[in-house]
């Protein structure tokens, strides 16, 4: 295997461009501004900004980025049209990705357009591009549909007329990892500047065509965070950072310990979920239930965790469950200070099985409550935040408002927020009166009907996390769809207090 060094791999992010056209995803220009310094704290060499011409707000957004003040560069997309480039010079960047369709099927379906014409449009954009004092990176549209050929002619003229980096896409993401590897080795006999790469999801093979591409050679790869993009997404940064680092050995400007924050970032502001089971920043990524998995792991982490949590800024966590373990309880509970006996270990696992051959899930909450029943109370929870009151007042023609009373250490603390319905603006009002001692987010909320009638007993299950990672995973329950969900936030955050306390005394 070649040998690399951080300066020959860059990261070029698309999470502001491809990886904001995901359906679904909704940023203010403020918010993309946040993501763009975080993406630069993160470490990564370049941020695509946007697509300048495509509307005034996204000309607007890629202005204020560009003019933030940032160490990575600030790149604009344009076609090979001259108002396009005209749009990326008026937004302030120095950095533009010029892109034309080169595939066949693109040249006569999309832009009616002979091999021949596509080629001189390329030229002609770069030549303008670089009269106005601007860097260029080239990309030929479905290159790897595109005949090698004339594909190859391609990426030869657009070196000559002086694109600085040559980027090839997959754009709907049909090359396999052996077929990209040829290729980016074909292209790099007939060009001398940089090649980069940019690979699409569609069949699951954008991280692994992605590091078949740097492994042949290519100096750059383009990636988003969590994998974000048209249709089934595009590489995402945190994967292919991983592996590069820990599979090839090769390193780059990422600050890893910053992977987790920022995919919680972007997920937060975008408003897309990440999947439960994404490798490295999805929930379960470094989550344990299975009893054979969870002794193995206390006794050597590497034995089930080729990742350590620590590197990508997580923290492993163990989840009690039907297949738990008396070692993962054991582990769990040690964290909430109880030390049960061996006996009493036995029991508490069995009920918590006992449960989960129910099909009941089983929080952190239900856990501290089993174990207590099991022992008694010897170490009751520690209740820092406790409800004093709260009222909510909604309607057809009412924003939803709450105003909660909460005891914080036995002061009364009182906040009033708006939300999308009267539970969102209690827990709205929550985190803000708790802001100072407990950072909390919502990773998750669960509503089930346990009884029928319109005067149903709900059960609320939540799962909270703070802004060090830790998380809690309680419940709450009442005819009161609000008042149980107020009981959970405020059982999740209690458990997350004392999680701490007891992190801070070892």
């Amino acid at each position: 295997m070649p040998k690399r060094s951080v300066e020959s791999i860059t990261i070029f992010d698309t999470t502001l461009r491809d990886g904001a056209q995901s359906p679904g995803f909704s940023a203010s220009t403020n918010e993309k501004l946040i993501i763009a310094r975080q993406l630069d704290r993160l470490g990564v060499d370049a941020i695509e900004a946007g697509m300048p011409i495509s509307s005034k707000g996204e000309l607007e957004s890629v202005r204020i980025i560009a003019k933030d003040g940032l160490s990575a560069k600030v790149c604009a997309l344009a076609r090979s049209i001259q108002a396009d480039i005209d749009a990326a010079v008026d937004s302030g960047v120095d950095y533009v990705h010029i892109f034309i369709a080169t595939s066949d099927i693109h040249l006569e379906h999309k832009l009616k357009l002979s091999r021949e014409q596509a080629l001189q449009k390329a030229v002609e954009s770069i030549d303008y591009a670089k009269s106005h004092g601007l860097s260029v990176e080239y990309s030929a549209e479905d290159a790897t549909r595109t005949d090698l050929n004339y594909l190859k002619s391609f990426y030869k003229a657009v070196d000559e007329a002086g694109a600085d980096i040559l980027n090839v896409p997959d754009t709907v993401g049909t090359m396999m990892p052996k077929g990209m590897s040829r290729l980016i080795e074909e292209l790099k006999a007939v060009v001398k500047k940089p090649l980069s790469i940019h690979c699409h999801n569609d069949f699951g093979l954008a991280v692994a065509n992605t590091l078949a591409g740097i492994e042949a050679g290519a100096s750059q790869a383009h990636v988003s965070i969590n994998g974000l993009g048209e249709r089934a997404g595009n590489a995402s940064l945190e994967e292919v950072i991983v592996a590069l680092n820990l599979l090839y050995g090769w390193k780059t400007n990422v600050k890893t310990e910053l992977i987790y924050q920022t995919s919680q970032l972007v997920s937060r502001l975008g408003g897309i979920p990440v999947q439960p089971n994404k490798a490295i920043v999805g929930e379960n990524a470094f989550a344990h239930e299975a009893g054979i998995h969870t002794h193995a792991l206390i006794a050597s982490p590497l034995t089930y965790e080729p990742i350590k949590p620590e590197f990508v800024g997580r923290s492993r966590r163990f989840v009690a469950g039907k297949l738990s373990g008396s070692h993962g309880i054991m582990a769990q509970l040690e964290g909430f200070g109880l030390h049960p006996t061996k006996d009493q270990l036995s029991e508490i696992v069995g009920k918590v099985k006992e449960r989960g051959d129910k099909g009941e899930r089983v929080t952190d909450n239900d856990l501290l409550k089993i174990a207590m029943s099991v022992m008694g109370d010897v170490v009751p929870l520690e209740k820092r935040v406790e409800l004093n009151e709260f009222a909510v007042m909604t309607g057809s023609k009412v924003t939803p408002t709450a105003s909660v009373t909460i005891l914080l250490d036995k002061k009364a603390f009182s906040s009033a927020e708006t939300g999308v319905g009267p539970v969102d603006a209690a827990m709205r009002a929550i985190q803000k009166i708790t802001s100072d001692v407990v950072n909390v987010r919502l990773k998750e909320y669960r509503l089930e009907a346990l009884t029928g009638g319109s005067d149903a007993v709900a059960s609320v299950e939540i799962k909270v996390e703070d802004k060090d990672g830790n998380v809690a995973s309680s419940r709450g329950a009442g005819e009161d769809i609000v008042k149980a969900s107020v009981e959970a936030m405020l059982n999740g955050i209690n458990l997350l207090l004392l999680k701490r306390k007891r992190a801070s005394a070892e």
